[in-house]
This record gives structure tokens, sequence and C-alpha cells, in this order.
């Protein structure tokens, strides 16, 4: 398909931006959004970036009634040296599409798509923070607009990408945070949607997330939907367990979403030559290491928090404290190095970013 011009509406009046203390995670949206469509007859047509607003939507359209949704997480970096810069988008765009497939969505052409977002970007580019921590989070995603009550996919879709200015993801920062163990509810299993990233599996996720907030942990570690036994992800991040001076993480098996930030981690521990294992890990397994001493570390990766280490895990109603609730040496030295490309404050080596023109979109 060729390229489609790409229309460009200008907000008259702006918004008001928040403070960097202010800016939570997901609260605050800029001044504009992009937004293109799909019919079975034409394609993706009609790409545009118009003012932020909202949108209008028949009460029969297929998102409403049987989820056929995906979306994306990614973020936009404001580097000390004035360049803008994305990590390794093209990778998310790849899983978008892989969700797409598997939600029986159309795929989008990920140059054209990667292009249009660029140029989101550069007419908010004022938009971006520029305090340590801080970045711009974009969130693509994709709904079936057919106004059709009929368990089939949809024939028409939106393709909406909307930005917003956020802070850390978890209070904590770079503390660790708490794990609840989850024991009752299942997240997804092998042949269902868990290795996708669609809306459905987020809102099952609640309930148990429920569970933990009432313990006073941040989030919940999922185990396999069958035994019960093999640990999968948490709720928002991959996992990552050093033990006797390995790292061990849980093999994407169908049900696990790959993530982007898990699997520059990977690189990185590969070419740092420290043992890192992928491979199936019971929960009993990490609780006999924890007993033995040689649970060392225990972290998440993900787009939001990037690298979070993780204090306490509870399981069957008993708290096993890791590393002292301390922030252990491979978790900073990971966060570090992975801020630090997608900042430009350390070099890349790996070609994982990409710098944006800040030019003015000429209309």
């Amino acid at each position: 398909m060729a390229k489609q011009m790409l229309e460009v509406m200008k907000s008259v009046h702006g918004k008001p931006k928040p403070e960097a203390d202010e800016l939570g995670f997901g609260t605050y949206f800029t001044d504009h959004m992009f937004v293109m469509d799909y019919t079975e007859d034409q394609g993706w047509y009609c790409p545009r970036i118009i003012p932020y607003q909202p949108i209008t939507i028949d009460p029969a359209a297929k998102v409403f009634h049987y989820g056929q949704t995906v979306f994306e997480g990614l973020k936009a970096y404001h580097g000390s040296d004035g360049e803008i810069r994305l990590f390794r988008p093209e990778e998310n765009l790849a899983r978008l599409n892989r969700s797409n497939d598997r939600l029986s969505i159309p795929p989008v052409d990920e140059a054209q798509m990667l292009a249009y977002l660029k140029e989101l970007i550069s007419v908010d580019k004022e938009w971006i923070p520029r305090e340590v921590g801080t970045s711009l989070y974009i969130r693509p995603f994709i709904i079936a607009t057919e106004t059709k009550i009929g368990v089939i996919p949809s024939y028409a879709y939106k393709f909406i990408i909307i930005l917003s200015p956020v802070g850390a993801y978890y209070e904590e920062g770079m503390d660790p945070v708490g794990i609840l163990v989850e024991d009752e509810y299942s997240r997804a299993s092998r042949g269902g949607t868990g290795e996708a990233k669609t809306g459905g599996n987020y809102a099952a996720s609640f309930k148990a997330q429920e569970r933990a907030t009432a313990s006073n942990k941040s989030q919940v570690l999922w185990l396999d939907g069958i035994e019960k036994k093999f640990i999968e992800e948490v709720g928002s991040m991959n996992v990552f367990f050093k033990i006797n001076g390995e790292v061990h993480t849980p093999m994407l098996n169908g049900s696990i979403l790959p993530g982007i930030t898990r699997k520059s981690v990977l690189e990185l521990l590969h070419d740092w030559q420290i043992p890192v294992h992928e491979r199936r890990i019971s929960i009993d397994e990490i609780i006999g290491a924890h007993r033995s001493g040689t649970l060392e570390e225990v972290f998440g990766t993900g787009t939001a928090a990037v690298i979070s280490p993780v204090g306490v895990l509870q399981w069957e109603e008993k708290e096993y404290v890791i590393n002292n609730r301390e922030t252990g040496t491979l978790a900073s030295r990971l966060y570090e190095t992975v801020t630090g490309i997608q900042t430009g404050e350390l070099p890349d080596p790996y070609g994982w970013t990409q710098t944006i023109a800040t030019k003015e979109v000429v209309l």
C-alpha cells in the first residue's frame, strides 16, 4: 500500500501542561491524537492528526460487545542532548500486528505507522517532560467499530494513538515493590490470548489485583492457568529471578506477553556474560531458593516501569522478603543501562533507539 498523505489539523488552544511532580502515570494527555480508519473495501485509510477529543461510536460497535481490540505501549524520551528518542518502536509495531492476528484484526503497515507516530510526537514535542525519570507514554490502540451485533470479526476499525506525559509507574519508583502470588484466579492459558496485548486480558486481572491491593501489594504474580504451579508474569511486567549468581525467567509459552524490555534485558545479560535461562520455573522452586538463601534478586521488566525490583513475595499467606527489601545490584545496573540508552546518556551499541526530527509539521 502506498503511503497516504497525512492530514494535520493543529489545536487552536493548547492545554496547560502539568508540573513534573504532578504527572503520575496516564493522567494527562497531550493536545493532539492520531486517527486512521479501516473498512474491508478501502483498507486502512484517512490518516490524520487532530486535536485531542472524544470519539463518537455507535452503541452497537463490536468493541463494546465482544472486546475485539488491541493496544500497545511505548515511550519517547527527551535527552539532555536535546534529541527525542524512541526505544525499539519497530518491536512494538511488530507485536501490535501479532496481537492483530490473534484478534482477527487486519494488520497495519508497520513502517507507515512508525512514520505517522513520529509526526504526531513532533507536533506534540513540547509535551515531552525533561526531568529525570519522566517520559512521554505512547498508547496506540485499535477498536472494532462495525455496528452489527454478530459474533464474527468486524469489517470496520479505528486506529488511534494518544500521548501522555508520565512519571514513575509505581509510587515506589526504584524502591522494591511487594508482589502477591495469585493462586485462585488465572490470567491466561496456552492457546488463549495471553501473548496478545488485548484489553480483556487486563480486565480479567482486576479481581486478583484487588486482592493484592488489600494485602498492601503493588502487583500480582500469575501462575499457569492449568496446574497453578509454574510462574508466568506479573500483571504489568515480565519477571526475572537471580538465583545463586544466575538469572532465570519464564520461557515464552504462548500465554506470556513477549515483552520488549524483557527481550532487551536478555540481550544485555548475554552480552555481559551473565548466565541466563529461559525455562519453566515453579513457585515451589522459588520458595525453596529463598529458604536456602540462594534467591538473591527478583525484578520485573516492562515499558511502564522499565525495571522494578521486588522486595516481598506473598505466597499462601506468608511473606518472603528478598534482599532485605533493597534494590539489587543487577536490577540497578540493568535500570541504569536501559534508561541510559533510552535517554542518550549512554551509547547505544545495539541500535535500539530512533531519533525524531523536531521540525515543525508544514500544513
